[in-house]
């Protein structure tokens, strides 16, 4: 069995989302050995609830010579447990453990070895929540361990951004700097569901082991779950309507899943777990951190920085958004994601330039590094950009026009009438959202080669014209589209692609490298479950065979489609496992549908003047390149 030590705090929010450390981790680990030692505390909250905590301390500690503290707030386990037992790996930069910190990690309210009740992303409501537990342990930290400065930065992934989300309401007056990675903000939208439709092997995965009911305090983590077979696509398509995973699985004995299942709707149950109206008197330096190709939080990044900056004004308040799977910023090099080449170590060059000396300038009066409002990387051009604002300031809106035959163009439609693309779904074959064979979620499929769907008949393909410059995309994407189905229920999945030139140039065909001549890179993607076109708390049916608008909006991106290239827009009604099947057939409660709710339907893109599909993108360059007219 698995352990997960805090000092790992970059695991993902999915158990099996961890991956490889990067090559010096045990090499910090030993160092941290050799040169720190732990103790083990128990600290008493308001309510008397006591938090099982441990903290590294380097040896050379004392009055004269004294220490801030980063502190790391986990529902993942802080073990190894015991004063003797030191982790083994260690995904903090050299430069900052060699500096000299106090690290102290904390099992959170019901977890592992700390007492209480745990509540999943537990609501910011009454007199004991996250932001007051970490009042508390901050306040009883610098009140009782020696040879700290008083200072105290917070910082987390994933679920442990939460907690570093939630710590900073009303801050804490030592609390100086705070880094919440790839943090949960709301977590209907975060990770159970993308914009209604349910994340059925993550959610599943992570619930199986993760959601298993504490007896006691343990140091234990319940047994994973054996799917019998590397093959998920197949395993879920096995399991059938949502109803059997208690039949078969389950048996009514994960009380979350019993929560999911009884709230398909973003009803009071999941916004009481959003977080970003709470993030008030925000007083210390916030380095929020994501992912642009993150399958799990890309949601939360975004979305708690604007919050952050709209509600403090004032403090300093920075987003990086890099070229990463889920936490790959804190424990991998960064250079590649799949076949995807960034060409450098993105990932090293984020904890050298960044993350180390923001913690050292803020909590040791190291030189303050420039770091720019928001620095994010461009993808297709490969390099670090800076900006003011973001979305940036002075973007060109355009739009772009999916058109009849799979033309892709920025001259609205002209044709009248039904004109229309339209093509066959069937719950049974549903559009595999990865070519990879596995049972989790592939964290590379972000930047996958999508000619593995772009060639099914249940994926309709709109491609622009060879581009004749290169043309930068930047900002939140919106599709706005005229849809209409023969079911009651659909899914609507937009993918924005940037499709290669058949042969690269400057490319050898006799080395050794890969061709990526075709290559249908996947620059991002989006899911609508239709029944909540109107509001997520609002689920509706379809009327069979009426033209009907639908609006899926696409997360932020920074991308250049290289001269050459062309722009492709992708859309399909599923993205199986990763998202549940919809049954096209409207039932209350999708977790309650049968298998004979499960029909084929006929589902229409329209591309007419009275009925235009569109894409809108923020340029920050002119639409160079692409007919200026339709031919209809």
């Amino acid at each position: 069995m698995r352990r997960f030590s805090l000092l790992v705090f970059v695991c993902s929010l999915f158990l099996l989302a961890v991956g490889p450390a990067a090559s010096d981790g045990g090499d910090v680990a030993e160092y941290i050995r050799a040169h720190y030692t732990k103790f083990e505390y128990r600290i008493p909250m308001r309510d008397g609830t006591e938090l099982f905590t441990l903290a590294f301390v380097p040896n050379d500690a004392s009055e004269e010579n004294s220490y801030p503290m980063l502190l790391a707030r986990s529902p993942y386990s802080v073990g190894p447990y015991g004063v003797d037992r030191y982790p083994e790996s260690f995904y903090l930069p050299e430069e900052m453990v060699r500096e000299g910190f106090i690290f102290v990690e904390q099992d959170v309210r019901g977890r592992f070895l700390s007492d209480g009740e745990f509540v999943n992303m537990r609501p910011h409501v009454g007199e004991v929540n996250e932001s007051t537990d970490t009042w508390d342990t901050v306040e009883w930290l610098v009140t009782h361990l020696k040879y700290t400065n008083g200072k105290v930065g917070i910082w987390g992934n994933s679920y442990l951004g939460f907690y570093t989300s939630a710590g900073i309401i009303d801050t804490h007056p030592a609390i100086k700097a705070a880094m919440p990675s790839a943090p949960i903000a709301d977590w209907y939208f975060d990770d159970m569901h993308h914009h209604g439709a349910f994340s059925l092997n993550l959610t599943f995965n992570f619930f199986a082991s993760f959601g298993v009911v504490r007896e006691g305090p343990t140091t234990e983590w319940p047994e994973r779950f054996d799917h019998e077979t590397p093959d998920g696509y197949q395993f879920f398509l096995d399991l059938g309507p949502l109803a059997n995973v208690n039949e078969r699985h389950f048996h009514h004995e994960i009380p979350f899943w019993e929560s999911i299942i009884a709230h398909p709707d973003y009803d009071q149950f999941w916004k009481a777990r959003n977080i970003l109206p709470h993030l008030n008197n925000v007083s210390c330096a916030v380095l929020t951190v994501g992912g642009l190709f993150d399958a799990e939080d890309l949601y939360g990044p975004w979305h708690t920085y604007a919050n952050i900056e709209k509600k403090n004004p004032g403090i300093e308040n920075t987003i990086v958004m890099g070229p990463w799977s889920h936490g790959a910023w804190l424990r991998r090099g960064g250079r590649m994601l799949g076949s995807a080449d960034f060409g450098f170590a993105t990932g090293s060059d984020f904890r050298e330039r960044i993350l180390a000396p923001f913690f050292l300038h803020h909590l040791k009066g190291h030189e303050a590094p420039v770091i720019p409002e928001a620095m994010i990387f461009e993808t297709g051009a490969n390099r670090w950009r800076s900006f003011d604002h973001w979305p940036p300031e002075h973007l060109k809106q355009s739009t772009l026009f999916l058109g009849r035959g799979g033309e892709l163009e920025w001259a609205s439609a002209s044709a009248e009438g039904d004109v229309f693309e339209e093509f066959l779904s069937d719950p049974a074959k549903p559009v595999p959202y990865t070519s990879a064979i596995t049972t989790t979620w592939h964290k590379d499929y972000m930047v996958e080669d999508q000619r593995f769907a772009s060639r099914r008949s249940d994926v309709l393909v709109f491609r622009s014209e060879p581009l004749a410059e290169n043309l930068t995309v930047a900002g939140p994407l919106e599709a706005e589209l005229w849809v209409s189905t023969t079911g009651t229920d659909a899914d609507w999945v937009v993918k924005l692609v940037d499709e290669f030139p058949g042969r690269l140039e400057g490319f050898d065909p006799e080395s050794d490298e890969e061709d990526l001549g075709g290559t249908q890179r996947l620059v991002r993607s989006e899911i609508l479950r239709g029944r909540y076109r109107n509001g997520y708390d609002q689920p509706e049916p379809f009327v069979p065979g009426e033209p009907t608008r639908v609006v899926v909006p696409l997360q932020g991106v920074l991308h250049t489609f290289k001269k050459g290239h062309r722009i492709m827009i992708q859309i399909q009604s599923s993205l199986f496992p990763f998202f549940d099947r919809n049954p096209q057939t409207f039932v209350p409660n999708i977790f309650e549908a049968e298998e004979k709710d499960f029909v084929k339907a006929t589902h229409r893109i329209f591309v007419s003047a009275e009925h235009p599909s569109v894409i809108r993108v923020g340029l920050l360059s002119g639409p160079v390149g692409l007919r200026e007219s339709s031919e209809n």
